[in-house]
């Protein structure tokens, strides 16, 4: 049997895998980041600009440049999740995991019976072939998003949780949830030791920690041990890029 879901396998091996996020709403800017050479490419339908039919759309171009196409969703909805599920996203990211039960709900809404409570009509999924169904349960990817002092409070439990593959930490919101302030140097190191206390938890529990981060920090979270790293964007590719060219013209 063929297996979709390469950034899965590389990512229980034990090998970083590198992704960007795609929030414009354009599937050909989300295929230009895996033609790249992303090895997933996540479009972000909480705060990104997605419908229905693009991000299908998205799904499809991104899996034909050769990338795992995920996404994560807007809130932790069964049905949510089930749908991008059935237009052929491969992973699902959960934002907002406080608690165990919120860990379950999530793997309850990713797998088929009897291993979660999926429902059929995966419509979206025929570019992975007839044997989309019998796979599936074994092919898609949940990440948890740990994004609160309660999350990390709360870390080893849910990465306790059966079906949760991984988390991906969201850092910003973290030190939100947490009243720090990062320009001070005490609350920084508060905000480390979270994320270290995190990635410890999916350790001991065997999961694969994620975070996303900037270009900037990611090689500092790789060299830490995180394994599923979006360090990149199609938003700030446009801007930053503009911004270098626009800025090395004028000094010219």
């Amino acid at each position: 049997m063929m297996r979709w879901n390469t950034v899965k396998e590389k990512l229980l091996a034990g090998k970083p895998s590198i992704g960007g996020l795609a929030a414009l709403g354009s599937p050909l800017a989300a295929e230009l980041l895996a033609l790249a050479g992303s090895e997933y490419v996540l479009l972000d339908d909480q705060h990104g600009i997605w419908d229905p039919k693009s991000a299908m759309d998205a799904f499809h171009c991104v899996r034909l440049a050769g990338a795992v196409p995920m996404v994560r969703v807007g809130k932790n909805d069964f049905y949510l999740i089930g749908a991008m599920l059935d237009r052929g996203a491969l992973g699902i990211i959960v934002p907002m995991v406080h608690t165990p039960a919120d860990a379950e709900a999530a793997a309850f809404a990713m797998r088929y019976p009897p291993r979660g409570g999926r429902s059929e009509g995966a419509y979206g999924c025929r570019i992975y072939g007839p044997d989309y169904r019998a796979a599936a349960n074994d092919e898609v990817f949940l990440a948890v998003q740990i994004e609160s002092g309660l999350a990390v409070q709360n870390a080893e439990a849910i990465m306790r949780v059966d079906g949760v593959d991984a988390c991906w930490i969201g850092p910003a919101d973290l030190a939100n949830s947490m009243g720090l302030d990062l320009r001070q140097p005490a609350d920084q190191r508060q905000h480390e030791e979270a994320i270290r206390h995190v990635l410890a938890a999916c350790q001991k529990a065997g999961k694969i920690p994620g975070i996303a981060c900037s270009p900037d920090n990611a090689q500092k979270y790789l060299d830490m041990g995180f394994l599923f790293v979006t360090a990149f964007g199609d938003s700030w590719g446009v801007y930053d890029g503009a911004r270098a060219t626009l800025n090395r013209l004028r000094l010219g």
